[in-house]
């Protein structure tokens, strides 16, 4: 059994995790032997979630309730609330994901998270533009490896642009 995690947090654009969240939790176009996969919503606290479209999500578990393991996947959607100071829980969390060899699929606002806590100056990776990373995150130094694409696979790391939700989901 996979779990996947998708962080929530106030102001999360619910329509970049549409389609990834939707056919995990169908499973429609699984193989017919694939392994099962647990959908898990995880944020800072319990408290409900606001999203940018008006949707309140009410978290299943906490950052500190995490497993990682080779069949967990971290999910970091996009949102304005990025920078917030709560967010060191998750960063950290991302982190040890990557160093595990465990799956983290960021997109749009998360990769300036990302590249805030310097994961992203070494790696392949893509966002809403280098100049985007470069004025939400000031220790950013991975422009070398950024590609100019909707979505990029690095390994154990898919980052996507705000217009990369489809292929972020592929």
């Amino acid at each position: 059994m996979f779990t996947i995690y998708v962080y929530v947090l106030d102001t999360l654009a619910d329509w970049e995790i549409g389609y990834v969240t939707a056919e995990l939790k169908s499973g429609r176009f699984f193989k017919e032997d694939a392994p099962s996969v647990s959908l898990k919503t995880v944020s800072d606290s319990k408290e409900p979630v606001h999203t940018m479209g008006g949707l309140t999500i009410v978290p299943d578990c906490l950052v500190e309730d995490i497993v990682v393991s080779k069949t967990s996947v971290l999910l970091l959607p996009g949102a304005n609330t990025w920078n917030a100071p709560s967010r060191g829980a998750i960063m950290k969390k991302a982190s040890e994901f990557l160093s595990f060899g465990a799956a983290v699929c960021a997109i749009c606002g998360a990769t300036a998270a990302l590249a805030g806590i310097g994961v992203l100056n070494q790696r392949p990776h893509t966002s809403n533009g280098p100049g985007f990373l470069e004025m939400i995150s000031p220790g950013y130094n991975g422009q070398s490896f950024y590609i100019d694409k909707p979505s990029v696979w690095d390994n154990n790391l898919i980052t996507a642009s705000s217009t990369g939700a489809l292929l972020w989901a592929r």
